[in-house]
């Protein structure tokens, strides 16, 4: 045997240990590479829109509509959350009944009001601690310059599932209480930062990633927006009435359109689906069927039937589709209703094809 081929064989024989290494090595390789595959496969849906416009609660539909059940901690959290929903809500209500110089119904609320007005609303809320409000609660609902004050609604700043909590008081005050997943869907917790969520549909990972909406949450935005596939952006179309919690004199449906403007017409997303969500939709049924309620005082350039909602829906739609730029950019729309799961699960099934085929051709153009 030269020398030569003494050193060769040498060179390569490897000792168990050193075998082992190159195994794990080699394993390792293997699991980046799946990785990468699984990165280049995966959709990523980014959510958008303005303060309570419905995005945390899509994503909660998200959950329940492909089997995901809340952990434990979680729905306890939101038992918490859905108690000082209720409590900070009639607080609301009796500081804007009183503002409003609406009279009381029963003069014996007054001090049941005054009352409810000294509650810490930072203060945690228990089961047994929400027990103690309930006949406060109770008594103040069924209060006529209560409901009068609740039917004003739209010139001070309340939650919309208030009204919810209030008329499931009973259910919702019981000691062995745990949230379903319709109060999980009409718990309202402001999003702060930024919310990732996977979920497999189609074998597909799909990537959801929620961000705040209020002006101050915006700015995290522009770190989400690194290989999007589309854009979900919803609206609160029922908001034509109502101004912004941050300044009290924008119109929210306004913001929005301003909103979807930069986003719709930015350089960024010119090869990025959009599916604008005109959401609340059964808050807007409402709000025009109500003869006490009329775009046109808010939207004078509204020239059609203002208690027609197929002429209040088109004209709000147009508000959004109008400012976009490009007329080669496709725009896809919905009008939704967040908290009906049976709504978001027909509409999601019709978007996830439309995100499915986009992110295929983008994967062939690789």
């Amino acid at each position: 045997m030269s020398l030569m081929s003494f050193g060769c064989c040498t060179r390569f024989k490897m000792t168990p240990e050193e075998l082992e290494q190159r195994y794990k090595s080699q394993e390792i390789d293997k699991l980046i590479e799946k990785d990468k595959q699984v990165l280049k496969r995966q959709v990523k849906l980014l959510l958008l829109g303005a303060g309570e416009s419905g995005k945390s609660t899509f994503l909660k539909q998200m959950r329940i509509i492909h089997g995901i059940k809340f952990e434990q901690d979680l729905i306890r959290e939101y038992q918490q959350i859905i108690y000082q929903n209720v409590v900070r809500g009639m607080k609301v209500l009796v500081d804007a009944r009183d503002k409003l110089a609406i009279p009381w119904g029963d003069t014996s609320n007054v001090a049941v009001g005054l009352e409810l007005l000294h509650f810490n609303n930072n203060q945690i809320i228990d089961v047994n601690r929400f027990t103690q409000f309930v006949p406060m609660l109770k008594k103040l609902w069924s209060d006529n310059g209560i409901r009068r004050a609740y039917e004003r609604r739209r010139e001070f700043q309340l939650s919309d599932s208030v009204e919810f909590f209030l008329n499931n008081i009973e259910r919702i005050s019981r000691s062995d209480y745990m949230p379903t997943n319709k109060d999980i869907l009409h718990c309202r917790k402001a999003t702060k930062g930024i919310t990732e969520f996977v979920i497999p549909i189609n074998t597909v990972p799909f990537l959801f990633v929620d961000v705040g909406g209020q002006r101050s949450q915006r700015q995290k935005w522009f770190s989400c927006f690194d290989s999007v596939t589309s854009i979900l952006f919803l609206v609160s179309s029922s908001e034509f009435d109502q101004v912004l919690l941050e300044d009290r004199k924008t119109n929210r449906l306004e913001e929005s359109r301003d909103i979807f403007d930069t986003i719709i017409n930015n350089r960024i997303f010119s090869s990025v689906s959009i599916i604008l969500f005109m959401n609340k939709y059964d808050l807007l049924v409402r709000k025009v069927a109500n003869p006490e309620t009329d775009i046109r005082w808010y939207f004078p350039q509204f020239t059609g039937n203002s208690h027609s909602i197929k002429d209040v829906q088109s004209f709000i739609l147009a508000i959004f589709t109008g400012v976009k730029r490009d007329p080669k950019k496709q725009l896809y729309h919905h009008f939704t209703t967040a908290v009906d799961t049976e709504n978001i699960k027909v509409v999601f099934n019709s978007v996830k094809d439309t995100i499915l085929n986009r992110n295929l051709e983008t994967l062939m153009l690789q």
